[in-house]
């Protein structure tokens, strides 16, 4: 086996993500040149854009959305600012809006207030007429940059070579379940990844999982590994491992692959589930000690938290779901309910606003909202829409075409199993 290190590089969106944490508790926009100061990658913008107060903003993008109407579509993601998050024609997780684009007959212009991968997943649904953009083009995801192609080919090949397991692309129909006494490896991709990933594991018999139906992805992905076979799932090790263990396998039957070290080799021979060495930089800060806290201070409080936490934190917690099953757990609560949430601060203080009969509190005590998420700031919106109604075409993000076709074999997979 090929042993590859690298000098430990840590994705420059991780470590941007204190960088707009407060001790003010607010999470209000302040003019761009305010903002600026926490010194992260922002793109240029023109002068004009970079004092404007809120108020001002809301009055361009308001008439801009006026000016273009049912030519333009505006998705926003649950974990957006309130100062962008008003102008969204659709709310939601990256897939639900890469789907509400594609079903906007009208639209020309798909405007996406969120992070690159989603942008790219927006392109490869919607139609080729349709041009979909993004306010800041480096609004990327910490998680989603842990995981490169070239890594991931790597490490695939370690894999196939080293444990003598087999490419379901070499099966007539990957879609089908291993035959009897043949193992492969079969990839599989969160959501929360880039476009070429999600092409790879298309090529490569693989599917696309969300945090809602994983379980369901890895029976799939189990059954066409077949006995002796292994899934390889990324970027995210904590939904990989928090899947396994929900399904009846134990700590043991994971093992991480992480590109930077040499890995160990009798855990990989082990383990059916093979876990990319990704997290994201917002869930991984909650912790069983903030649980404690708030149960210390209110004893029949709730506690739910994303799949994406670490597994102690899963385990602790009432109730674990993707970001549209914490919003319907915050739903359903009975009136009166102290609830805990581990998740975006955005979302936990608009659900707060939203549910008045109760009392809903993000489980970190910092202010720290997704840095890449806060990169959409009013002034790229203003900037883009009126771009567009110049006929200027900025930001634009364009799938290859292969890729494109790769990567929706894998996610028509996915579709194929919640149908």
């Amino acid at each position: 086996m090929t042993v590859i290190l690298r000098e430990p590089v840590i994705p420059i969106t991780e470590i941007e993500q204190s960088a707009f944490c407060r001790s003010d508790d607010s999470l209000e926009a302040k003019p761009l040149a305010e903002e600026f100061a926490a010194n992260i990658r922002w793109q240029h913008l023109p002068k004009e854009y970079m004092g404007l107060k809120p108020d001002a903003l809301h009055d361009r993008i308001y008439a801009a959305k006026k000016t273009l109407g049912e030519r333009l579509v505006i998705l926003g993601h649950h974990y957006q600012r309130e100062e962008i998050i008003r102008f969204a024609d659709f709310r939601g997780d990256s897939l639900i809006l890469a789907q509400n684009a594609a079903n906007q007959e009208n639209a020309e212009f798909i405007v996406f207030c969120g992070v690159h991968f989603m942008a790219e997943s927006a392109d490869i649904l919607t139609r080729d007429d349709q041009v979909v953009m993004m306010p800041n083009i480096r609004a990327g995801c910490s998680m989603a940059d842990m995981a490169d192609l070239p890594d991931v080919q790597h490490c695939w090949n370690e894999l196939i070579d080293g444990f003598g397991l087999l490419d379901p692309a070499m099966r007539a129909d990957p879609d089908e379940p291993a035959p009897p006494g043949e193992a492969y490896l079969v990839p599989v991709t969160y959501m929360n990844s880039s476009a070429d990933l999600k092409g790879f594991v298309g090529e490569h018999g693989g599917i696309v999982c969300t945090s809602t139906n994983a379980p369901g992805v890895m029976k799939w992905a189990l059954e066409r590994a077949g006995v002796g076979g292994k899934v390889l799932f990324f970027p995210d090790q904590h939904l990989g491992r928090n899947t396994a263990l929900r399904m009846g396998y134990k700590e043991s039957d994971t093992a991480v692959w992480n590109p930077m070290f040499e890995s160990d080799w009798d855990g990989l021979r082990d383990a059916t589930f093979v876990l990319w060495h990704g997290y994201c930089s917002v869930h991984q800060r909650f912790t069983t000690e903030q649980i404690d806290a708030l149960r210390e201070a209110e004893p029949q409080a709730l506690i739910v938290v994303h799949p994406e936490c670490e597994r102690e934190v899963v385990d602790a917690a009432d109730h674990v779901g993707s970001t549209e099953g914490i919003r319907k757990f915050c739903q359903d609560a009975p009136a009166g309910s102290v609830i805990g949430v581990g998740t975006e601060v955005h979302l936990v203080r608009r659900l707060d606003s939203e549910h008045i009969d109760k009392d809903i509190r993000c489980l970190d005590p910092g202010v720290c909202p997704c840095s890449t998420m806060y990169m959409i700031h009013p002034s790229y919106l203003a900037d883009l829409l009126e771009n567009i109604i110049k006929g200027e075409l900025p930001n634009r993000i364009e799938v290859p075409e292969q890729i494109a076709h790769d990567a929706v074999l894998a996610l028509d997979r996915m579709l194929d199993i919640d149908a």
